[in-house]
Order: structure tokens, then sequence, then C-alpha cells
């Protein structure tokens, strides 16, 4: 299966967000929401079917939320700052989870999209990412345009490459 941008900014923001000390799930939840956040803002914030995409959530409209737990969620909604980057977030069971399109960003999200890709080689690449982060000072990391041009776009394709590699030829 091949892995491509979606999957590569995904894992590297996770990676990104657990060096700034998001537990491990709420980081994948945090590198989701900016994978789906840069794709739609590359769409022009439309969807598929050209409507608008909506950026911020509502709550009427998450999937998967009793109408119980809808009030609850709004209690603890909030914008969520990981350096001068901002996202929309609910806290769950204690830890940030982010939402963009009517949809939380769980840790079975982040392993049906993103870790699905991996044919069981994920670990791998996500110490891999750790290990690309690690490079960078904490200036980098917590500025999202820097993050986004130094860490991520001139190693995008070549990342892209060698994982969908890794994937099959130890598949």
């Amino acid at each position: 299966m091949k892995v491509g941008r979606f999957q590569v900014m995904a894992t590297l923001q996770a990676a990104r967000a657990h060096l700034l000390g998001l537990p491990i799930d709420s980081a994948k939840s945090f590198g989701l929401n900016r994978a789906i956040f840069y794709a739609a803002a590359k769409r022009g914030f439309k969807t598929e079917k050209g409507e608008e995409f909506p950026v911020k959530p509502n709550f009427e409209a998450i999937k998967g939320i009793p109408r119980g737990k809808i009030k609850e969620l709004q209690e603890k909604f909030r914008i969520f700052s990981l350096g001068d980057e901002q996202a929309y977030s609910v806290e769950m069971d204690g830890r940030p989870f982010f939402i963009i399109g009517n949809e939380i960003q769980t840790p079975e999200a982040f392993r049906r999209q993103i870790e699905s890709r991996f044919s069981g080689k994920f670990q791998k690449a996500f110490e891999e990412a750790l290990e690309i982060c690690k490079q960078y000072d904490k200036g980098v990391l917590m500025s999202q345009r820097y993050f986004f041009e130094t860490v991520y776009k001139p190693r995008r394709d070549l990342l892209a490459q060698k994982w969908t590699e890794m994937v099959s030829n130890e598949s």
C-alpha cells in the first residue's frame, strides 16, 4: 500500500507534538488533525463536492458522539496552541483530542487513516520521524511555518517513497 504525503504529514506532526510534550494519543490526534487541515487548505477549504469545509466544529454534527455527551464536550472545547499553531480541541480522559471537519481525531481514526498504510511497520516510521524532529531546535518545532518549510516540505516526497518501499519490501 502506498504511503503518501498525507501520511507523512500526519506522522511528522505527531512526532513533533509528542516531542513538544503531548501524550502519544493526543500527539497522533494532532498529527491527523494537521494533515486534514493542510489537505483542506490545499483545496481552498472546500469539500470534494465543492462545499465549504467545516473547520470549526458543529457539536450536533460530530459523528459517533452520544447525545448526552455533546454538552460535556462543548464545555471541554477550547483552542489549543502548540507553539504558534492553533487547533480546536476537546478534553477526553484528561487529554486533548483535536477536532476538524465535525470529527474528533481519535486514536482509532489515526490507526485507520495513517497506521494502516504502513502494514504493521508504522512504529519504525514513527521512530524515524521522531529522530528527524529531534534534529531541530525547539524554535523550529514551535513554529507552524518553520516546521512546514524546514522539516516537512524538503523531505515529504523522499519519506513517502522510502516508507512506501519499506512497506512493500517487508510485507
